[in-house]
């Protein structure tokens, strides 16, 4: 085979079409071809020549390999590809050239049997490492390759041609939709849907702006954006998304993709001139708006640039099948939050609102839903006054998580609470309760109407405490010594059967001094799979004794947290503190306006100060309330309340919103601990601090411990 080829000397005129700067095609022409096996162009084969004008004017890589020894000699888009190894490539041997990868399977064999064989040669998807950068590190590209023998004037084989494509795009996009499905799968909420499909489309479609758009349901839309270069941290990533609301006629590329179900595409112009609220709209000049696809939600999702943008065919399914999978976490979604949102009300509008407020006796609960909070369960609380001054306290489950189970707790509650204040004997008022249950159940056909309830009189004056059971786990009592040290004990209450198996459980009356507290609860609390009763119990017998504070919020949190690993019951606590002494409590409603931390904030300061609490007290208890008001009016945009409470041992601090900006009540309940600088705040400045789901909204709250007045 000739080393070089001249039959036909030609002048070294510039290459049709190509480039006279400083890329490959310059190169090309630059390059002393005299030296290597091809010779100088002058006396290049008209068929090589050709093949040559071919390559430089080609937007496509392209390579000719020529000669026994391969040389190689190609194009700015094959220049791409070898990244460092331009020019030093050009009249190399590929052997050379390409010496990191060329014994692997695929590449010089591949190359060598085209060349010498004259079989073309097509490979669809090869992953290779190849050095794309100074630096020297080799990084593994996804390739498209052909190979085809190049013939002379004479119809001999003389070299190879490469056509080559880098489809290492392409194949990250398509594991990043893997991936996002995957994530997409975790998702509960629209919250959770916007952040995965904000975060997934500006990374794989190297977007400058990304928007998520949804119906409201009520003919109006809400739309929530991401910039490319905008700060988002961890912690930004799990705050609620701040939606943009529009009416049902906004005329946004997003919405009206929404709107019609037919996606459109703008490769130059002004998509967004009608609409834009920021010089971030204003400069976005090519876009892709799609729909999602669901029957159940309508939506949208763009994806913008600040340049002309053309889609491929290959871009563009992967658009839309990006859009497909967005559109059914959607409606999985809207689902979820419409049932959510049933059964929580359902749940907690059986709930009591709010439980008394008396000078000695302090009282708080706390209820979560099992399984995903996605249906209504049968765990209950109540407190309330009985007619002989004590206070009536009970802990019950019925079981089930469905709206039976709900229905049937309320009927329960409503008739203990009747019984009570008629009678208000523990044994009694589970009797009476007993004989409804066997009721209910002869009435619903069935003999597995599961129910089990603890009742208690609190008499504060006799400093005593009256309880009775019907197979509920036994309540847990911690005491407080004369030296200030605490343990926990479990009370020995006769254990009855549960209701509606014609039963009379026995009762108990056990002293209940000041500085205990007494803690009902569910067993979803200590219960576990592959852990024993008795570990829970233990568990939970060891947290409340090392508790800081008999404070009964604060019990709450710590029972709830107190056996580690997850579980899919109810959980419900109710604890109830005999204080040493009465507290002061103050509130105050905050409007929903700019102003109203710096209100909170001086209203606090001075009521603090008049308690005379310590400065140190005063000044954490100010930023920690500060905070809380802040937070609460961001993410629920409803007026709050702010409730203090102090006492000769701690002062403790709620603040309450009434609702949400739409989301349920599960993603609001963690906003603040994905806030790190109010979480920072808190466990920083506070003793103890947790986040309570109540009837409409929730409820954050913290305590910290009062220093001993000197000489006391």
């Amino acid at each position: 085979m000739p080393g070089t080829v001249g039959r036909v000397p030609t002048p070294a005129t510039p290459v049709p079409g190509a480039s006279t700067g400083p890329g490959a095609a310059a190169a090309v022409l630059a390059h002393d071809w005299a030296g290597t096996s091809l010779g100088p162009p002058e006396r290049w084969d008209p068929a090589i020549r050709a093949v040559v004008d071919l390559i430089l004017a080609a937007p496509m890589p392209m390579a000719l390999a020529y000669g026994d020894d391969l040389v190689l000699l190609y194009n700015d888009g094959f220049a791409e590809l070898l990244g460092s190894k331009h020019p030093g490539a050009l009249g190399r041997p590929s052997a050379e050239v390409y010496a990191e990868i060329w014994d692997l399977p695929g590449v010089g064999e591949a190359i060598d049997r085209a060349y010498r064989q004259g079989v073309p040669f097509l490979e669809k998807e090869s992953t290779l490492p190849m050095t794309r950068d100074h630096s020297g590190v080799a990084a593994q590209a996804v390739f498209t390759r052909s190979y085809s023998p190049v013939h002379d004037s004479a119809g001999q084989i003389v070299g190879m041609l490469t056509v080559a494509a880098e489809t290492t795009r392409v194949a990250e996009q398509l594991q990043s939709l893997s991936e996002v499905a995957a994530a997409l799968a975790g998702t509960l909420t629209l919250d959770d849907v916007a952040r995965v499909a904000l975060r997934y489309a500006i990374t794989t479609f190297d977007a400058d702006s990304v928007a998520f758009a949804v119906d409201e349901g009520g003919g109006g839309w809400r739309m929530v954006r991401r910039v490319r270069g905008e700060l988002m941290d961890e912690a930004d990533e799990r705050l609620p998304p701040l939606w943009r609301r529009a009416p049902a006629d906004w005329s946004a590329p997003v919405v009206q993709a929404a709107r019609s179900g037919v996606p459109s595409l703008t490769r130059d112009g002004q998509p967004l001139r009608e609409t834009a609220v920021d010089r971030h709209d204003q400069k976005i000049r090519a876009m892709a708006a799609l729909p999602l696809g669901t029957s159940v939600v309508r939506g949208g999702l763009a994806v913008g640039y600040g340049v002309p943008h053309t889609w491929s065919a290959a871009e563009q399914a992967l658009l839309a099948a990006s859009a497909e999978l967005i559109g059914q976490a959607a409606e999985r979604a809207r689902r979820f939050e419409t049932q959510h949102g049933t059964a929580q009300l359902l749940q907690r509008s059986m709930l009591p609102e709010h439980l008394p407020t008396l000078p000695r006796l302090r009282i708080a609960a706390r209820y979560d839903p099992g399984v995903d909070g996605n249906a209504a369960g049968g765990d209950f609380y109540d407190a309330f006054l009985l007619p002989t001054g004590g206070l009536g306290v009970v802990l019950g489950d019925v079981a089930g998580h469905d709206v039976q189970a709900a229905a049937r707790m309320g009927q329960v509650r409503a008739a203990l609470r009747a019984l009570a204040l008629a009678d208000p004997a523990p044994d009694a008022v589970l009797a009476g309760l007993d004989r409804l249950v066997t009721s209910l159940g002869a009435e619903a056909g069935t003999h597995e109407l599961f129910v089990t309830v603890v009742f208690g009189v609190v008499d504060a004056e006799r400093r005593e405490l009256t309880l009775a059971s019907a197979g509920h786990p036994a309540p847990l009592v911690r005491r407080c010594g004369p030296d200030g040290r605490s343990h926990a004990e479990y009370l020995d209450v006769p254990a009855g059967p549960p209701l509606g198996l014609g039963g009379r459980p026995g009762t108990t009356t056990v002293a209940f001094r000041p500085g205990d507290t007494l803690l009902l609860f569910s067993d979803g609390v200590v219960e576990r799979r592959r852990q024993s009763l008795t570990a829970g119990l233990d568990a939970l017998g060891d947290a409340v004794a090392k508790a800081g504070s008999g404070d009964p919020r604060a019990l709450c949190a710590v029972a709830t947290a107190a056996v580690p690993g997850g579980t899919e019951d109810d959980v419900a606590v109710l604890a109830v503190e005999h204080a040493l002494k009465p507290s002061r409590s103050a509130s105050m409603e905050v409007p929903a306006e700019p102003t109203a931390p710096s209100r909170v904030r001086h209203w606090m300061t001075g009521q603090l100060t008049d308690w005379q609490v310590p400065e140190s007290v005063v000044g954490a208890a100010v930023l920690c309330t500060s905070e809380l008001t802040t937070n609460a009016l961001l993410h629920a945009g409803t007026a709050a309340r702010v409730e203090i409470d102090l006492s000769p041992e701690r002062l403790l601090v709620s603040v309450a919103d009434s609702g949400t900006r739409g989301t349920v009540t599960r993603a609001r309940t963690d906003t603040l601990s994905s806030r790190g600088r109010g979480l920072g705040l808190i466990e920083e400045l506070s003793d103890a601090w947790g986040t309570d789901p109540t009837v409409r909204g929730s409820t954050v709250w913290f305590e910290i411990l009062v220093p001993p007045a000197e000489g006391s």
